[in-house]
């Protein structure tokens, strides 16, 4: 619910090094108490602004939305509190933000404005709640054995139909492989071996790259600004703006 715009007072109950945004380049400054509100210059008038619930203040032109950003992001909040509490509705604990999938360790929910979008996980990877992106399964506590591995923690799985790449599962991590050159992945012995197999008939050259199911799940998910494919090691979160419903002033 949005309240009418406070205009800025060094009153008694307003802090007296509070920045004025009529005074600065930006016009645009965060509050000096609450992380997750800011104050903007507005016909030569401060008014304070709530971020988006679960979002906090990260600067003009910057963050998701708003210039407010995801709080795990960088250290916006020290020495400083959040003004307001959560706002949940299925799946989202906030209603932005990005969270663990409850029965599933290899989705997540990205919620904005209170709508959750379940995503996935590809390349053998995990969702790890600490990092808040996909990551190697050896790093996600809680997590340690893919589902992928459940039968063997050591073993080999066929990837869909591909002839020529599989899953290697090395105590329980999934890892993408590929057979050498003119061998083919067998689905019965779960070895590359020379061709034909049942499934699989004699190359005439080396196989190309295929275009394998989680290479078009990525695809689809360019779309998405929050959608998470790397592993936190190699690239974290893949972020951006959206567009958002409106500003929250108080």
């Amino acid at each position: 619910m949005c309240h009418p715009p406070q205009h800025y007072r060094l009153a008694s109950g307003q802090r007296q090094d509070q920045e004025d945004p009529c005074k600065t380049k930006s016009k645009v400054v965060g509050d000096v108490t609450y992380c997750d509100r800011y104050w903007e210059c507005i016909n030569n008038q401060p008014e304070l602004y709530d971020c988006p619930n679960g979002l906090v203040f990260a600067g003009k032109h910057r963050g998701v939305t708003e210039g407010c950003d995801y709080p795990w992001r960088s250290n916006y909040c020290d020495g400083k509190q959040l003004a307001n509490g959560p706002i949940s509705t299925e799946h989202c604990d906030w209603l932005y933000g990005i969270f663990g999938h409850e029965t599933s360790c290899t989705r997540y929910w990205t919620c904005w404005n209170g709508t959750a979008t379940e995503q996935l996980c590809i390349g053998g990877l995990l969702y790890n709640e600490n990092a808040h992106s996909c990551d190697w399964p050896e790093n996600v506590d809680g997590c340690q054995k893919h589902p992928l591995c459940n039968e063997d923690a050591n073993g080999n799985v066929p990837l869909g139909k591909s002839c020529n790449r599989y899953w290697q599962c090395q105590g329980g991590y999934p890892r993408l492989q590929r057979c050498p050159a003119m061998l083919v992945f067998d689905r019965r012995s779960l070895r590359c071996v020379v061709p034909p197999t049942e499934d699989c008939d004699v190359p005439t050259t080396p196989l190309p790259l295929e275009y394998e199911p989680e290479q078009q799940q990525q695809q689809q998910g360019k779309g998405n600004p929050n959608a998470i494919y790397q592993p936190s090691g190699a690239g974290g979160l893949q972020g951006g703006k959206l567009q958002s419903g409106g500003r929250n002033k108080n």
